[in-house]
């Protein structure tokens, strides 16, 4: 998915939270080029990882086949931690001068 880097800074929030829950990494794009990119957590640190020359793509064999005595376990997304809750009895009034 690509998106402008001028709409990315509206909806900063929106686009973590779709790469963090969904695993699919944005492009962030100016003028067309993309210019950088927000990827999920497992995928920065395979980067890493690369870029340290801690792993060899070229000595790694094909992806695990499925079978019914070894299947692939896929990670799962991330799950929304947070709950609504609606609010308690209403508070009483604050005296004056004691704002937030």
């Amino acid at each position: 998915m690509d998106v402008p880097v001028t709409e990315a800074r509206a909806n900063f929030a929106d686009l973590v939270n779709r790469v963090s829950y969904t695993g699919e990494p944005i492009a962030l794009t100016r003028r067309g080029r993309v210019m950088a990119a927000i990827v999920s957590a497992e995928d920065l640190e395979l980067l890493r990882l690369l870029k340290e020359g801690r792993i060899d793509l070229t000595q790694s064999g094909p992806a695990p086949e499925e079978t019914e005595q070894h299947p692939v376990t896929r990670p799962q997304p991330m799950r929304i931690a947070a709950q609504y809750r609606p609010g308690g009895p209403p508070r009483p009034p604050r005296p004056p001068g004691f704002t937030r």
